[in-house]
């Protein structure tokens, strides 16, 4: 405290000396600059007044000045804007990944609420919620005519507060009700899978639960793996993925990194500029890594895809990202709400600002639409399936194959069937792989040296 105390006192004994040698000029421009304040914001009042009583129909004075302030902040930027009280708890709940509620995924058919999936392990799923059901009343209030967001606020509500639902269900010959308790509802921001020994981690967001979820499910895939030894590497799946917080980015790097710089950020003030930096520990335990990136992966994507290709530790595959390379400050303000103003630029470990400019990648790979018949690539996607000796009528059989090497066989048809459904499924995906198992094939052939 005093030693805060202290640089104010320095700070404010030079500002007495300064106006005091050049007051005259200083005292008058400062004084210019406070009357054009002022006029612009008689200005404004006389425009919102006579909007008030003036404008074809009766305005909403609230949302006026709601409109104006929004105005303001969008004109600097297109990521800088104002939250409404609602906006604001709806971004709370969006960035921490977790609220009270039912735990279903739904969407809206004629007017009513479709249950798409139940998550697993919720009260949902617990009360025998299925896909394809709606829900047309909650607690006896009809959802019909309320927009998706509105029918979802109506199931939200305090954890362990009860509600009841009214489904209808095809089969059932009635609408039925369902009491169900809220439960704290995390969303996963992280999915992942296991691809012939490859580990893919497909992250989605930035909030409060990604690095806990990168965390529990490399664990998991690991395990199924049947430990470290037997993963080729891993795959970070980044695509569409719109950002999120900044801390949360740092974390997933921090994860993939011994040392070294993760992200600066400068903001206007050089004293507010803050660089990060990995601590020692590889989740992946040095294993060769891909990161899949595309248009749609923004922001705090781009820093994870950007310090990982910086400091060599992942190859890039896809397309060039969105280029995003700003960072907003979310401050609350009176009457509940919320700003959310650009308050500085995030800088790569090589020093490179990506805003406008997006990330690179290092091999790029288009999505392929397979299910297009008129797309170009599809000509050689149509030709006939390549042939081998072993296919020829008539062909000799090999008589010296062990045991050991017909059941290898049997397991490379396997992983080649596999891999050719991945590549009609998700053709970034399986090409990433496929540059993720050579890397690995590299690495090996190196520590046999």
């Amino acid at each position: 405290m005093k030693k805060i105390w202290l640089a104010g006192l320095v700070g404010a004994t030079a500002g007495i000396v300064f106006s005091t040698q050049f007051a005259g000029p200083i005292v008058a421009q400062e004084a210019d600059k406070e009357s054009s304040v002022y006029e612009q914001l008689d200005l404004f009042g006389d425009i919102f007044e006579r909007v008030r009583s003036s404008y074809v129909e009766p305005v909403d004075e609230k949302e006026l000045i709601q409109a104006a302030i929004n105005g303001m902040l969008s004109s600097l930027d297109p990521h800088s804007s104002y939250l409404p009280p609602q906006d604001f708890d709806d971004m709370r709940v969006q960035t921490r990944g977790e609220f009270g509620g039912l735990g279903i995924e739904v969407t809206q058919e004629n007017g009513f609420v479709k249950v798409v999936s139940p998550i697993e392990g919720t009260p949902a799923e617990k009360a025998g919620i299925q896909p394809g059901d709606f829900i047309t009343h909650v607690d006896g209030e009809s959802v019909l005519g309320l927009n998706l967001d509105e029918a979802v606020d109506l199931m939200r509500g305090p954890v362990g507060s009860d509600i009841t639902i009214t489904v209808t269900r095809e089969g059932s010959p009635e609408p039925f009700n369902v009491k169900i308790t809220r439960e704290t509802i995390k969303i996963s921001a992280v999915r992942s899978r296991l691809e012939n020994g490859v580990v893919v981690l497909r992250i989605t967001t930035f909030n409060e639960q990604t690095f806990p979820n990168l965390e529990e499910q490399l664990k998991q895939r690991v395990e199924e793996a049947g430990g470290m030894d037997a993963v080729t590497g891993f795959v970070i799946d980044l695509r569409n993925n719109p950002g999120g917080l900044l801390n949360q980015a740092i974390s997933v790097v921090d994860a993939f990194l011994e040392s070294g710089e993760i992200v600066s950020t400068r903001g206007r003030d050089p004293r507010d500029s803050e660089r990060y930096n990995a601590t020692p520990g590889d989740l992946a335990e040095g294993k060769p890594m891909v990161v899949v990136i595309n248009g749609g992966s923004a922001s705090a994507s781009e820093i994870v895809a950007g310090a990982l290709k910086d400091h060599r530790r992942a190859v890039i595959v896809g397309t060039k990202s969105f280029g995003k390379g700003s960072v907003q400050t979310i401050m609350p303000v009176q009457g509940d709400g919320a700003i959310r103003l650009t308050t500085a630029r995030y800088y790569t470990p090589s020093g490179r600002s990506i805003q406008a400019l997006g990330v690179a990648p290092d091999i790029i790979v288009e999505q392929r639409q397979l299910d297009d018949p008129n797309a170009e690539d599809n000509a050689e996607d149509a030709l006939p399936a390549a042939r081998s000796e072993a296919d020829l009528r008539g062909s000799l059989t090999n008589d010296s194959l062990t045991e050991d090497e017909k059941k290898m066989m049997e397991e490379d048809q396997k992983r080649q069937e596999q891999t050719d459904a991945l590549r009609q499924e998700d053709y970034q995906l399986s090409y990433a792989i496929d540059i993720l198992r050579g890397m690995s094939f590299r690495q090996d052939e190196i520590e046999d040296k």
